[in-house]
């Protein structure tokens, strides 16, 4: 079976990843399964680049394939911040819950039409040969008013998604990966992938 390092040590992110790659042969390792601590600094200015960074990084420390992705959540009102600081937006330790709860304070008087937001992901996939492929996704929706559900994580309880007029974290697993930004980017690397099984 082919091994594919993923270059995350979030869970949440890798159960959400295993589940859209399952029905490919391939066995698919975070960065702690694979035994990896590496302190890769994110300096590039796009998402994309950002990405590539980190996979190449990855690829060239194993020698194996990886995958990389950077997202965020882009906030029109705020000038599409906090965009690819969105991890480390407000600090590097701060909770997504007082990052919410700042994004929504900013956004108390704002009315529904000017609160339009977007998840952005941009996956890499990379080879120890320096050789990239990027794809991106996005999903459009807008800041609710308030933090709802508890399936998902990051600023998915403030990510409202019109056409279930629900927020990212009150969907399924199932619901969320067919139209989130990641899964739309992972579906879109799929292809890429099966090639290598």
């Amino acid at each position: 079976m082919k091994k594919i390092i993923f270059a995350t040590s979030n869970e949440n992110k890798m159960k959400e990843i295993r589940e859209i790659l399952k029905d490919l042969d391939v066995e698919v390792l975070s960065l702690k399964d694979a035994g990896i601590k590496a302190d890769i600094v994110e300096d590039g200015k796009t998402f994309e680049e950002n990405a590539v960074i980190k996979a190449s990084a990855i690829a060239r420390l194993t020698g194996e394939f990886v995958l990389a992705d950077d997202s965020g959540l882009e906030v029109d009102y705020l000038d599409k911040a906090p965009g690819i600081y969105s991890a480390r937006f407000l600090g590097e330790d701060t909770s997504y819950d007082i990052k919410n709860n700042y994004i929504l304070d900013k956004l108390k008087d704002v009315p529904l039409e000017k609160r339009s937001a977007r998840f952005v992901c941009a996956i890499a996939l990379c080879d120890k040969d320096g050789n990239s492929l990027v794809k991106r996704a996005t999903i459009e929706g807008y800041i609710g008013y308030e933090i709802k559900g508890e399936n998902g994580f990051g600023y998915d309880p403030i990510f409202m998604v019109p056409e279930f007029n629900k927020t990212t974290a009150e969907l399924s697993m199932e619901e969320k990966n067919k139209i989130s930004h990641r899964g739309k980017a992972l579906l879109a690397m799929k292809g890429e992938i099966a090639k290598l099984c």
